[in-house]
């Protein structure tokens, strides 16, 4: 801003992705508090929008989020790679003494790095990645890489920046993302929280707890209603109360603007415009009050799943919940879930 002031504004907006959900806010809190310092010389930065797309929050709340999307209330495929009993392994995993919850109960009480380096492996590697690591399986299988013409096996993401992040647990640290979100609608930001609701990693679900824990004015009041777009299609549904909302994407992966461009358009415009996200026509006050059923229910059922992507999925994630093969790029054989 100082640098380039002919390319510069009043306002600033935020927006960010995934991992974005987990220091998006504080960031967002730290703006604020620079500006609150008054410091003679120093740039005041207006922040009119926050924007976060599938964003990794909280991480009890997350790996919640992660069981719920498995089994109950499911995803929109109507579609789960698990038995009854490997459910039960799964939820274990999870809540069971000394297991996920427990440890990232540990690392925020604690705050040592190999404490929330355990954490995170553990629950990574027995929550998370039951779903997750087939993925990348599955692209790499002959027919699909001949398919889509590729010389290339897929590969996710740097190790060097993962294991760097991983050392200290990084991922499983408590640093306040939901007070800070909290403190972005108190200062009256525009906020709006969105998710494709096909990805499983920082699924739409957690999401939307989030949104319903940032405690804005009269959301719990507000409704779901469909998003109108250029092209005239439901491409999703948007909770909205004042300068506060949660859109729900249908369809989407991780990354909303690659998988919906149109619907991305639209709803990134009308929340920097300062307009509702549903429609764009109205002014986001706080007489703006979505109105509609309090949950969004649309499935599309499982008559689009891949079979050879179904049984490698299901046996990729039942092992996973079992921890009886060491999958992916974190070691966690030797801490296998103990029982509840």
């Amino acid at each position: 801003m100082r640098a380039m002031p002919q390319c510069s504004r009043s306002g600033f907006h935020f927006s960010s992705e995934s991992y974005g959900g987990h220091y998006g806010p504080i960031l967002n809190e730290y703006i604020e508090a620079q500006n609150a310092t008054k410091i003679t010389g120093a740039h005041h930065i207006m922040l009119e929008t926050v924007l976060i797309g599938n964003g990794r929050y909280g991480p009890p709340l997350q790996y919640q989020a992660y069981h719920n999307y498995s089994v109950f209330l499911g995803n929109i495929h109507d579609y789960t790679p698990l038995n009854a009993s490997v459910q039960a392994q799964f939820y274990n995993n999870r809540y069971g003494a000394g297991n996920c919850v427990d440890r990232i109960k540990n690392c925020a009480a604690r705050g040592i790095s190999e404490i929330c380096m355990s954490a995170s492996s553990f629950c990574a590697n027995l929550v998370e990645s039951v779903h997750d690591n087939c993925s990348w399986r599955y692209l790499n299988t002959p027919n699909v890489q001949a398919a889509i013409r590729t010389h290339q096996n897929y590969c996710e993401s740097s190790n060097a920046v993962s294991e760097a992040f991983t050392a200290v647990g990084d991922d499983n640290r408590e640093v306040g993302t939901n007070e800070a979100l909290k403190k972005s609608i108190k200062h009256n930001v525009t906020v709006m929280l969105f998710a494709g609701d096909a990805g499983y990693n920082c699924n739409w679900l957690g999401g939307q707890v989030v949104a319903y824990e940032a405690e804005a004015p009269e959301f719990d009041c507000a409704g779901f209603v469909n998003i109108s777009t250029t092209d005239n299609i439901a491409h999703g549904q948007v909770k909205q109360a004042g300068k506060i909302s949660f859109v729900r994407i249908y369809g989407s992966g991780h990354e909303v603007p690659f998988y919906q461009p149109p619907a991305a358009l639209s709803i990134f415009e009308r929340a920097m415009n300062g307009k509702d996200v549903a429609t764009g026509a109205l002014t986001a006050s706080m007489a703006c009050l979505t109105e509609g059923a309090k949950d969004s229910t649309y499935r599309k059922g499982n008559s689009t799943i891949q079979l050879l992507f179904y049984r490698l999925m299901r046996r990729t994630a039942i092992r996973q919940v079992l921890g009886i093969r060491h999958i992916g790029r974190r070691s966690w054989s030797e801490e296998g879930a103990g029982a509840s």
